[in-house]
């Protein structure tokens, strides 16, 4: 079986891409240092694994740390690097935080996967790399990259340029970027979803907690956007359908030749927040405590995916609907309730 190393193994995305890489036949080795995820999680993904799973813990700017993984565990025939900080409101007021961490971890990565020779490359990346889109809010690969208003999509796009630099080398690695649109929704089961540790930064955790009574209000930034109800309108994909893309492109780069190449990783349809709130209130039967507030920096008004090239060269496409998601979302919320 394939061995694949996957940084940020325990926190929301990675946790569910751990789990459907077992389900598929490879090995995944899981790395984490728990800075916004927590310790039980790799516990959980065993179980829904239905095997034992290695895990390290362990800060990806540790480049000696990675080194000393890889020539234990080697041959390692992947990487599926998700280890970063996330959050486009803190990167705004943090920069520097967004800087050390993100392109830290994928400078010290990288370096490992050139000097031990490890073949296949797949990195998360993020729809803020289009920025705002001149035409309409969708974008396809093709799209250029805009101002991608934060620091943290500024972050992503550098990481998408180490890649291109690093194809330029003379090495066998082949690479794909995954840019992400907004993963909500958590495993069926119930086992594993999103963890947020203190005041969530998405708005579907902090819808959860709302609807919870953990928070006293749900705030919505800004409703004087150019969009039909004024709110930001957003490409919002199940996390298990996430996962699923994630196989697809790291089976793909067994089979091609090609050294480098980007998806868009979304359901082709905008939401605004407005819609996303009403029908999570609707699915779940709850109210939710709503106010509006200010615009927040770094929010863009309206982007979405075109999907086409994934559908056609990774033979991916979505299962989940957005009610799912947020019906699956609501039942890890009240399940965590439980615990």
């Amino acid at each position: 079986m394939d061995k694949i190393l996957l940084t940020g193994g325990a926190g929301f995305i990675g946790s569910h891409i751990a789990v459907a890489l077992a389900g598929k036949g490879f090995t995944p080795i899981l790395i984490d240092n728990f800075s916004h995820s927590q310790r039980h999680i790799p516990g959980r993904i065993e179980k829904l694994a239905g095997k034992k799973i290695t895990f390290y813990e362990l800060d990806c700017r540790d480049h000696r740390g990675l080194l000393d993984i890889a020539k234990k565990e080697g041959p390692i025939d992947g990487v599926i690097h998700l280890a970063a900080f996330k959050a486009v409101g803190e990167s705004v007021a943090n920069p520097m935080k967004y800087y050390d961490n993100n392109l830290g971890c994928m400078n010290a990565l990288m370096r490992v996967i050139l000097e031990m020779g490890i073949p296949h490359f797949v990195f998360s990346s993020s729809c803020t790399v289009y920025g705002m889109p001149d035409e309409g809010a969708a974008v396809d690969e093709s799209s250029p990259f805009g101002d991608p208003y934060s620091p943290y999509g500024y972050t992503k796009q550098a990481c998408e340029r180490i890649m291109k630099d690093v194809a330029g080398l003379s090495n066998g690695l082949k690479q794909i970027s995954l840019r992400y649109f907004n993963p909500i929704g958590a495993h069926p089961s119930g086992k594993i979803g999103e963890l947020p540790l203190g005041k969530p930064n998405n708005l579907v955790p902090y819808m959860c907690q709302a609807a919870a009574g953990l928070r006293s209000e749900l705030v919505v930034f800004g409703r004087d956007y150019p969009t039909s109800d004024g709110t930001c309108e957003r490409d919002y994909i199940h996390v298990c359908d996430l996962a699923e893309a994630h196989i697809r492109a790291m089976e793909h780069l067994l089979d091609t030749d090609k050294r480098l190449d980007a998806f868009n990783v979304g359901a082709g349809k905008a939401h605004s927040v407005q819609e996303i709130i009403h029908t999570f209130s609707e699915v779940n039967q709850v109210e939710l405590p709503l106010v509006y507030g200010d615009r927040r920096p770094g929010d863009v008004a309206a982007i979405y995916a075109r999907v086409d090239k994934a559908q056609r060269v990774l033979g991916w496409k979505t299962r989940y609907s957005v009610r799912d998601a947020l019906q699956h979302a609501w039942q890890w919320q009240l399940r965590l309730q439980e615990e």
